[in-house]
């Protein structure tokens, strides 16, 4: 399996756990404002991946999987504070910050060698 099916695989997959956390959050929860950042910043790692598929160009490509790894980041930030505000257990918060971590380092993978290859 290439890089490429394996990142789609795993950005589809982290959206849709995404996706339940707000539901949990906002069901059982009764959390509202760090569940909708959440949302939307985890599930804009998926679509600016699915954007870099039609890029214009390398540089294009690159910006896109750049974008997709500041949102994972920004993603990463929210799962913190919801450990920290109890929101999460330790079991909870750790599947799916590994989760988040595993879809920085293939993020970042493939922009450094697209960046090596451009050259």
């Amino acid at each position: 399996m290439s890089k490429d099916n394996l990142l789609e695989e795993k950005c589809m997959f982290f959206a849709v756990r995404i996706y339940k956390l707000y539901k949990y959050l906002t069901e059982e929860k009764k959390e509202f404002i760090i569940s909708k950042q959440i949302l939307r910043s985890g599930t804009s790692i998926g679509a600016n991946r699915a954007e870099s598929e039609f890029a214009e160009s390398t540089d294009d490509f690159i910006h896109k999987l750049s974008i997709a790894r500041k949102e994972a980041n920004e993603t990463k930030f929210w799962i913190d504070l919801l450990l920290n505000l109890g929101l999460l257990t330790n079991t909870e918060f750790e599947s799916i910050n590994a989760d988040c971590g595993e879809l920085i380092k293939l993020l970042t993978s493939i922009i450094l060698k697209t960046k090596e290859r451009r050259k």
